[in-house]
């Protein structure tokens, strides 16, 4: 059952009128959190965007009905599935569907962390990735593709590092939650 760390950068907001441009995956050792091999970034602009959803879905084993084989692991994911799945319906590729198989997402347990609040809980607040992705789309239109992928790189090693924390530190307040209930 391999996790994998999962995201995608896109054009803007809402995948009726935007594109995905880039997806990035690598493996997660399924008990520490660590990377395991390269982060993998497919780019649009180097061939388009049906072709990397395509690539993706076979890359990643998509297509094999067992829906352990992929299990993603990501901050928001349901923004890439509703990306994900509307563009590969859009492009009449192999459906992409994250939410309908077995996930993990980190963003519920920063809501947690943050005492409940919402607000203050982008990966950014959370960790040191400078930004929130906002400059995407404008990097984008003026073909600064490089400090695209600067960002992908640093925005993996932050969240590489914040999947590292939880499962070292989450599983120690099993025995707390335990003790909670039994006394």
């Amino acid at each position: 059952m391999p996790n994998y760390y999962l995201d995608i950068e896109t054009t803007g907001l809402e995948p009726i009128d935007h594109k995905v441009i880039t997806i990035q995956w690598c493996e997660i050792e399924r008990y520490t959190g660590k990377k395991v091999g390269e982060l993998n970034i497919l780019k649009e602009w180097e061939s388009s965007e049906r072709e990397i959803l395509e690539e993706f879905a076979d890359a990643v084993t998509l297509t094999d009905p067992y829906a352990f084989t992929f299990i993603p692991i990501g901050y928001n994911l349901g923004f890439e599935h509703k990306f994900l799945s509307y563009r590969s319906d859009f492009h009449k590729t192999f459906p992409i569907e994250i939410n309908t198989r077995p996930h993990i997402d980190l963003h519920q347990l920063a809501i947690l962390l943050n005492g409940g609040e919402f607000k203050g809980t982008k990966l950014n607040d959370m960790t040191n990735k400078p930004s929130d992705g906002k400059s995407i789309p404008s990097w984008y239109e003026n073909k600064e593709f490089d400090k695209i992928n600067e960002y992908i790189i640093k925005e993996a090693d932050e969240f590489i590092g914040f999947i590292e924390w939880a499962y070292e530190t989450v599983p120690t307040l099993s025995p707390k939650l335990k003790d909670h209930f039994n006394n």
